[in-house]
């Protein structure tokens, strides 16, 4: 493991596991903020995940086909896009400057999309600039963590940024199905919010407690990056400084590409990339897809934020213990072997369903369905198979997920680890652009009204997730790349 020189003599057992995280006492009260402002960020932006499909097409009047092409070729990708600018803007500006720019933008966007059912308005104005406001807390989260941990405190406070994002995506599992469950009708001024518009207001107050958590971040607190040179530039000087950031982010990124393409691992890592995508695109279709399949055949405001928290669940005790215990093995065939095992838990919700009828009664499917879930009257057999394909996928995942990043920085050119690291964004760029098909299948395959053919949606959807694993076994002579400090195996 790296950096664990707590000592002269490293503890072992208990005693040794404990101790990692006790590097951690008299850590910075940023750091801690900074773990906050995580859980804040990742739980507002988890609950808009859920919701914006559901918004487009209930509130805004889109079809899936559309509201799904929206979200999968607009929204995701926008937020990929900005994320790739937003480092250079934090450089410039300073960290507390650009969290207190993210989360300003974030409030009036989710303000705009709560308050008009106008598309135009709502898209021009509301999910445009929020995915601006998302994508620039996304590198400044990592830069804090970095900054304001000590070299032995860095590497579990990289773990513990990456477990309170699952405990976010696992609150806002909860919150999502709970303000469904309520089923509020309330008005305010004679204002009288939709479902998905209340849950935008609680991403919004999530939003707002940021504030004040973010004014408690010392300006002195960034060391060597002081802002007071820009804390004295007027306002207009401020927004000129950042697009003129913008502009030379851009470039150093046309520039990056530019220097890579010459490189024959460039494209053998784009291909890699490309593979990684259908994996991806199956974790995405959770968010973008599975809520509406859940409420179309297990009843509406079927309880599909705690299905989903199934996978952060699983990821939080799982990640740290398949890392400590694959260490030894090359990234690319731990990549291989998690991808298999992902695709094989989608195909068990193309599975029929009475395969799955005895489960229902056991102990198991009783606590899952009427103690987890909440589930009143008779349990489908859909929830044992969603279960069972979302604890299957997570341990691929557990497996193949962290293996990505290290394969990019493992194969890259000395000098360009960076550069090389910086493309592992690519592969969520393409399972948003796959996603985006998403709508189009639930219209076909699972649509609101009309005959429904689940098994064929998630045939389609675990032959998709299976094109990276097979892909990456065909194709491995001319993808592989040998890895630096492994043996090249087969």
């Amino acid at each position: 493991m790296p950096e664990e020189n707590v000592g002269p003599i490293p503890a072992a057992g208990l005693r040794g596991f404990l101790a990692k995280f006790t590097v951690l006492k008299g850590a910075r009260r940023e750091l801690w903020l900074t773990f906050l402002i995580k859980l804040l960020i990742y739980t507002a932006y988890s609950v808009t995940n859920k919701t914006i499909a559901y918004w487009l097409s209930k509130d805004l009047g889109f079809s899936d086909q559309t509201a799904g092409a929206l979200v999968g070729w607009v929204w995701a990708p926008a937020m990929t896009i900005f994320t790739l600018l937003a480092g250079s803007i934090t450089d410039a500006i300073g960290l507390r400057r650009t969290f207190f720019l993210g989360v300003s933008i974030c409030t009036v966007a989710r303000t705009v999309m709560i308050t008009t059912t106008n598309p135009s308005l709502a898209l021009a104005c509301g999910v445009l600039p929020l995915a601006v406001g998302e994508a620039l807390g996304t590198p400044v989260l990592l830069a804090a963590t970095r900054r304001y941990s000590t070299t032995v405190q860095r590497s579990i406070s990289f773990s513990i940024i990456y477990m309170v994002m699952n405990i976010g995506y696992i609150a806002a599992g909860w919150i999502f199905d709970y303000v469904r469950d309520l089923n509020l009708h309330i008005s305010i001024l004679g204002f009288e919010p939709t479902t998905y518009e209340q849950l935008f207001i609680v991403s919004l107050v999530f939003e707002i407690l940021l504030f004040p958590t973010i004014y408690l971040l010392r300006r002195n607190a960034e060391g060597d990056h002081s802002d007071k040179a820009v804390i004295r530039q007027s306002s207009s000087n401020f927004w000129i400084r950042i697009g003129a950031t913008v502009r030379q982010s851009a470039a150093d990124t046309i520039g990056l590409f530019r220097r890579l393409i010459g490189q024959s691992g460039f494209y053998r890592l784009l291909a890699f990339f490309l593979f990684i995508g259908f994996l991806k695109a199956i974790f995405l279709q959770m968010d973008y897809v599975f809520p509406k399949w859940g409420d179309r055949e297990l009843g509406l405001h079927a309880p599909v934020g705690k299905l989903s928290a199934i996978n952060s669940i699983v990821i939080i005790f799982l990640v740290p213990v398949v890392g400590a215990l694959t260490q030894r093995f090359a990234a690319y065939r731990m990549v291989i072997f998690g991808g298999a095992i992902c695709a094989a838990g989608v195909f068990i919700m193309a599975l029929p369903t009475e395969w799955f009828l005895p489960a229902v009664n056991t102990g198991i499917g009783q606590w899952l369905g009427h103690a987890y879930l909440g589930v009143r009257g008779n349990i489908h057999p859909y929830y044992i198979m969603a279960a069972l394909y979302l604890t299957v996928f997570s341990i691929g995942e557990a497996f193949y997920s962290p293996r990505v990043y290290e394969y990019a920085a493992a194969i890259a050119p000395p000098g360009q680890e960076a550069s090389y690291g910086s493309l592992a964004y690519l592969p969520f760029l393409v399972g948003k652009l796959l996603v985006g098909t998403g709508g189009w299948l639930l219209a076909a395959f699972c649509p609101e009204h009309g005959l429904r053919h689940s098994g064929t949606l998630w045939l389609i959807f675990a032959l998709a997730a299976s094109i990276a694993p097979i892909g990456l076994v065909t194709l491995r002579r001319y993808i592989r790349v040998p890895e630096a400090g492994r043996e090249q195996t087969s």
